[in-house]
């Protein structure tokens, strides 16, 4: 067991105050060191020091050694790491091209990578254009980078955010064989069960400090994952608020257009939220852009309270934009990075509803407040506020336009438990109190059956069971209902092996 990279007594401060404060990390050859802790507590921070990457303006002291060379990073919003204007094949044949061989070679190294990366039909995502991946294929394929570098440390950023749990096994299989080749990964994660299948060692962080260290089956043994999936009692059903009448989206491929959607026919009602759920590709981002008008190569009607909505967002009025908001799953990059997450919330109440610049700013600060974000983070830079953080602040700018409905991304895939547990409470008094329709785009099903009426299973690109939540989980009828449902509720069965 070789150190290759290694942390001593770090010190982050920005604006005189210390995210991170003494942390102290080692990874080792063939080990995973696992850090955990709350949102905001130092972790991506911490694992970013080891790449060399800190915030702007911070003063940073301590010591980092990487004596091993390189370290890969599979961030927790991987499309910030992907160009967007770059076919995926051309991004990662430049990084095969730089290991040396010929045309062939690194065509196969490549498909083998994404193969490793748990990425079926890889050819097809060879010719697509990140934007036009779900979130959990463009963390894949990130992976897939960090394996074709070549790096002998990975920092993987909450590499199952996002992934339904068929997929989030295939990530952690291929974690663990990463292990097994002689890798170090430093893993950043909230999710208990990924942790305590894979994780060697646990550090746990708090408000920058490390507070607890040691072999995983002891450090997690007091830590247990949430794992109700009770549905909740539906609602009565009132006045359509949001449908789509046989919508059918494609894709633009080198080699034509691809259909991402077929038929699709879904509706929300007022106060109510439907959940849809479904294997990563299976079309359920695609149908939340179709539905906000972010993407237009469809055909169909969509409808809000029985009026068709222009297609593209540029030709949807202002009362049609405020009507209909969506929540990235990448909060990071729906911000401006130059500018405070407070002027950026308030914004969206000037602009979509014409508030006042100090009503917007009044309301901003407690919607904020809400969600856990006081006045003196929400006044920080998006660089200086923690993925979580940001994501909360996401939903805190959608809410100030005064929705009619909300599309939820997978905004609670990145969110430590007591901060879920707050998203979640908060979207359904929302519900209760305002007649918000929501489209909860998830694969966290213990989050479905909290929030959900109803839930709408896709795959490949088709709506394959509805139901009410609690009939949908206690009763499945389709077989990728039945399969997600037991990955989720055996969390990882029967291990992956290690070493």
């Amino acid at each position: 067991m070789t150190l290759v990279a290694e942390v001593r007594d770090l010190r982050v401060e920005i604006g005189g105050r210390a995210i991170v404060d003494g942390v102290s990390l080692a990874a080792h050859t063939g080990r995973i060191t696992a850090v955990i802790g709350p949102s905001g507590s130092g972790k991506t921070t911490t694992g970013l020091a080891l790449l060399g990457e800190y915030p702007a303006d911070a003063v940073v002291d301590g010591e980092v050694r990487t004596p091993a060379g390189p370290v890969g990073y599979v961030p927790q919003h991987p499309a910030a790491a992907l160009n967007p204007a770059r076919r995926v094949g051309a991004l990662l044949t430049d990084i095969a091209a730089r290991q040396g061989g010929d045309r062939r070679d690194r065509r196969r190294r490549v498909e083998d990578a994404l193969r490793l990366a748990r990425i079926p039909d890889p050819r097809t995502v060879l010719r697509r254009f990140p934007h036009q991946l779900s979130g959990g294929q463009q963390q894949r394929v990130v992976l897939a980078q960090a394996l074709l570098l070549g790096a002998r440390v990975i920092v993987a950023d909450e590499p199952t955010t996002g992934q339904d749990a068929l997929t989030k096994q295939g990530v952690v299989a291929e974690l663990a064989a990463v292990a097994a080749q002689g890798i170090a990964v430093v893993l950043l994660s909230h999710d208990l069960d990924v942790v305590r299948e894979l994780a060697d060692e646990v550090v746990v962080m708090r408000a920058g400090r490390v507070v607890d260290r040691g072999p995983a089956p002891s450090v997690l043994e007091s830590l247990e994952p949430d794992r109700s999936y009770a549905g909740r009692t539906p609602r009565p059903r009132g006045p359509v608020r949001l449908e789509t009448r046989n919508l059918t989206a494609r894709h633009l491929t080198a080699r034509g257009r691809s259909v991402a959607l077929t038929g699709i026919g879904m509706s929300v009602t007022a106060g109510e939220c439907l959940a849809l759920v479904g294997r990563s590709g299976s079309g359920k981002t695609t149908l939340g852009r179709c539905l906000a008008g972010l993407h237009r190569a469809y055909e169909g009607t969509v409808l809000l309270d029985g009026a068709p909505l222009p297609r593209s967002l540029r030709s949807r009025s202002r009362a049609e934009l405020s009507a209909v908001q969506y929540v990235f799953q990448d909060p990071k990059a729906a911000f401006d990075e130059h500018r405070p997450v407070l002027d950026q919330v308030a914004r969206s109440a000037v602009r979509l509803r014409g508030a006042a610049p100090a009503d917007a700013r009044s309301t901003a600060l407690d919607t904020l407040g809400e969600f856990g974000l006081d006045e003196a983070l929400a006044g920080r830079r998006p660089g200086g506020l923690s993925g979580g953080e940001l994501q909360r602040a996401a939903l805190a700018r959608a809410l100030l336009a005064g929705p009619r409905v909300l599309i939820c991304d997978e905004i609670t895939s990145g969110l430590d438990t007591d901060a879920r547990a707050t998203v979640l409470d908060v979207l359904a008094r929302l519900g209760e109190r305002d007649g918000l329709g929501l489209v909860f785009i998830t694969h966290d099903l213990s989050a479905a059956g909290a929030l959900a009426d109803r839930i709408a299973v896709l795959d490949s690109g088709r709506i394959v069971e509805t139901a009410p939540t609690g009939e949908l989980l206690a009763m499945p009828r389709h077989a990728i209902t039945k399969e997600l449902l037991a990955a989720a509720w055996t969390a990882l069965p029967g291990g992956v092996p290690r070493h």
